[in-house]
């Protein structure tokens, strides 16, 4: 902290992150990095004591550090594996995708089912008819054959439904990964500038007491001290806003992640350093991982192949019907007007027989048809789904490259003279050189570059998400465990 005494006493506060010998940037009061860009929290030593005039309104050092506590904890807070994990275990709508699975697997069980014989019974009488001695008897069996394999067919078709419906929860569980991971990004996003505006605030509130004394010796201009009270209410306003993004960014990731109300959720990654996997080597190494093992691609493909299923189930169900069946009668007859008498007569008969059906109108030409139909169809998907992919991984990697030169830029170029440009103005200022729109022109520039840099490190994080989805490799829970 630099401090100036003016001929009349009064202390000028220097922004502490304006020196030439500034760190590039310290993320939530860690050790500075080179890679956060962003202003330090103030600690107690770094401000001094002063006394707050009554009515004043500001921003303690102890209320900024109570407000990030809030939403930020580096040892016990989530980071975006945490959450993604408790979204795969958790959420709602994965658990009712996933039963998509179950009903597909007792299709399969269904399919594998033989039809069911039948049994047929029949009695015949002329009890009513005047025939009182004529009775007959007979019980029948019937069992459908399968000659054509339509039930292997039907059971091929049923297994490729379910690698189906496999495939389709794997690829909604790529889509809810990068929900949450572009989530936490946003969140972290306004995490980080909350940072930067409470700080800014904070420091402008103690600027405001100080040129408040400079006013009331003559030393400073009221509208100076008119101006940088706009600026702390500009900042304030400011800050409300990003804090409410932030609170709904964070009961997006509850919803996401199936994360009740009541219970506590701080972020802890630093949006400088994401814990995610860094891309392949090149763009055309991504998209060759991503061609083997993106799970929509496979789903594409299982859908045809469901599709050629269909097909030969349509075919095997155009073969005749073939049915055997058995018979066993018992008749007996009554003959009362013989020459010798009544006589009676019982005979015990066994049928066996074949039913055939005989495919003349219906040789099941329509769903033959459709079946081709729904192969061609599967088949242009799966060509689209490919270039999706390809397009997918190239946009998010060029993406990222993009978003990583563009921090380095900001970094490199922007920031640190932003900081030296704020150093010359406030220097100028306090020898009565520059006014104060002239330090609080400069400070919004450099409160810009903030915000480009917040923008970028999201951007790449975001785009390192999105080539992470965009591999389409699955999560294993067990090694991210290991891994945190």
């Amino acid at each position: 902290m630099l401090l100036t005494v003016t001929r009349t006493g009064a202390l000028v506060i220097l922004l502490p992150f304006l020196g030439s010998a500034a760190p590039a940037g310290v993320a939530f009061g860690q050790n500075p990095t080179s890679e956060s860009g962003i202003v330090p929290s103030l600690g107690k030593s770094h401000v001094p004591a002063m006394t707050k005039p009554a009515g004043e309104a500001g921003f303690s050092s102890s209320s900024l550090t109570s407000t990030l506590s809030l939403y930020y904890d580096p040892l016990q807070g989530a980071s975006s594996s945490d959450l993604v994990r408790r979204a795969l275990s958790s959420n709602a709508e994965i658990g009712a995708v996933r039963l998509d699975i179950e009903r597909s697997r007792a299709r399969l069980r269904q399919a594998g089912l033989r039809t069911n014989p039948t049994i047929d019974f029949e009695q015949t009488t002329g009890r009513w008819t005047g025939s009182a001695g004529e009775r007959e008897t007979s019980i029948g069996f019937a069992l459908p054959l399968d000659i054509a394999g339509v039930r292997r067919r039907r059971i091929d078709l049923a297994r490729a439904e379910l690698e189906a419906a496999e495939a389709e929860v794997a690829d909604r569980e790529r889509k809810l990964i990068a929900e949450v991971r572009t989530a936490y990004a946003e969140a972290m996003a306004a995490l980080r500038e909350l940072e930067i505006t409470e700080n800014l605030n904070n420091l402008d509130v103690q600027t405001v007491r100080v040129v408040e004394v400079r006013v009331n010796e003559g030393e400073s201009a009221p509208i100076e001290l008119n101006l940088l009270r706009t600026e702390v209410e500009r900042l304030r306003a400011r800050r409300a806003l990003v804090e409410g993004r932030l609170q709904a960014g964070l009961l997006r990731l509850r919803t996401l992640s199936g994360i009740p109300a009541a219970d506590p959720l701080r972020l802890g990654e630093d949006l400088s350093s994401p814990t995610l996997a860094q891309p392949p080597a090149s763009a055309e190494a991504a998209i060759d991982i991503a061609l083997r093992t993106r799970p929509d691609l496979k789903l594409a493909q299982l859908i045809e192949e469901v599709a050629q299923a269909g097909l030969k189930l349509a075919r095997a169900q155009g073969s005749p019907d073939v049915t055997a069946f058995s018979r066993y009668t018992n008749n007996s007859a009554v003959f009362d007007n013989t020459p010798v008498g009544v006589l009676r007569d019982k005979d015990r008969l066994l049928t066996f027989g074949v039913s055939i059906g005989i495919p003349v109108f219906n040789r099941n030409q329509g769903a033959k048809a459709e079946a081709e139909a729904a192969i061609l169809q599967a088949r242009k998907r799966r060509e689209f789904v490919e270039t999706l992919v390809r397009s997918e991984v190239a946009s998010a990697y060029a993406r990222y490259e993009a978003a990583s030169a563009t921090m380095a830029i900001l970094q490199q170029g922007v920031l640190a003279r932003s900081q030296q440009n704020i150093t010359a103005v406030r220097g100028a200022y306090e020898i009565g050189a520059f006014k104060v729109t002239d330090l609080l022109v400069e400070q919004r520039r450099f409160v810009d570059a903030q915000r480009e840099f917040i923008e970028a490190m999201t951007e790449r994080y975001r785009a390192l998400a999105d080539v992470q989805a965009a591999l389409g490799i699955p999560i294993n829970p067990a090694q991210e465990q290991n891994k945190k």
